[in-house]
C-alpha cells in the first residue's frame, strides 16, 4: 500500500467508502486488511445492536449473529452478481465490502428509548433504520456500478433482487405478527417495535416487486449467454 501506514491506509478507504468517494480501483482492490476492518466493523455493531436488550440470546449479544450475517448476505449477493457479471464478480472481496458497509449499524447501539419517551424512541428507532438502509443500498449501488460497470437498469435489478428475496423471505417467516400482537394489544410494545411495521410495509411492496426483479434478471442472464455463445462460434 502506497501514501501511508497500512492502518491510515484502510481508514481512509474505510471513510471514503462511507462517504461514497473511494475510487473504483480501490473498491475491486479490496482486500484482506479490508476484511478484517469490515469483521470488526460488524462485530461492534452486532454487540451495540443487542447490548441492551434483554431479550436477545448470547449470540447475539456477542456479535456472532451480525458476523454469520455478512458471509450469507455476501453468499446472496454473489449468486446474484455472478451470473451476470462473471468473474468480476469475487465472493471474498463481496464479504469484504459488506463487512465495511456495517459501520452506519453504529447508529443501533445509541439506547434512545432511556432518554425519551417510548413513542419518541420508536420513531427515532425508524429513522435509524431508514438511514442505514438507504445509506448502505447507495454503497451497494455505487459498488456495483463501479466495480461490475453495469448500466442503471441492471445495476437497479441486480441490487434490489436480493433485497426484496430476503423481505419476502422475513414474511415468509411470519416476523409480521409482532405488527398485528402490538395492534391488538396483546405484549406490551417495546422501542424497536417501529421496525416491524416498516417492515410489514416493506414486505408488501417487496412480494410486488420481486417477480419483476427477477424475470429482468433471468433476461439478463439470458444475454449473458447468448454474447458467450456467439463469442464461442465467432472464435471457432
Amino acid at each position: 500500500m502506497s501514501g501511508g501506514s497500512p492502518v491510515r491506509v484502510l481508514g481512509r478507504d474505510t471513510l471514503a467508502l462511507l462517504a461514497l468517494r473511494l475510487s473504483a480501483v480501490r473498491l475491486d482492490g479490496l482486500n484482506r486488511g479490508h476484511f478484517y476492518v469490515g469483521l470488526v466493523g460488524t462485530w461492534v455493531a452486532g454487540i451495540g445492536r443487542y447490548w441492551d436488550n434483554p431479550k436477545a440470546e448470547l449470540a447475539q449479544k456477542l456479535g456472532f449473529g451480525s458476523l454469520a450475517y455478512i458471509f450469507v448476505l455476501s453468499a446472496l449477493l454473489w449468486c446474484v452478481f455472478r451470473p451476470v457479471a462473471g468473474r468480476a464478480a469475487n465472493y471474498w472481496k463481496l464479504v469484504s465490502f459488506v463487512g465495511l458497509t456495517s459501520f452506519p449499524a453504529w447508529l443501533y447501539a445509541i439506547p434512545v428509548e432511556r432518554f425519551m419517551s417510548l413513542d419518541a424512541a420508536i420513531a427515532l428507532n425508524v429513522l435509524f433504520l431508514a438511514v442505514v438502509a438507504a445509506w448502505r443500498l447507495a454503497l451497494l449501488f455505487r459498488y456495483t456500478r463501479l466495480v461490475y460497470r453495469f448500466g442503471w437498469w441492471r445495476t437497479t435489478v441486480c441490487c434490489l433482487l436480493p433485497m426484496t428475496a430476503i423481505i419476502c423471505l422475513l414474511a415468509a417467516l411470519n416476523l409480521e405478527r409482532a405488527v398485528f400482537e402490538i395492534m391488538g394489544g396483546l405484549r406490551e410494545p417495546t422501542s424497536a417495535d417501529g421496525a416491524y411495521f416498516v417492515i410489514l410495509l416493506l414486505s408488501l411492496l417487496s412480494v410486488c416487486l420481486f417477480p419483476v426483479l427477477l424475470l429482468n434478471w433471468l433476461w439478463f442472464l439470458l444475454q449473458r449467454l447468448r454474447a458467450g455463445r456467439v463469442g464461442r462460434q465467432g472464435s471457432g
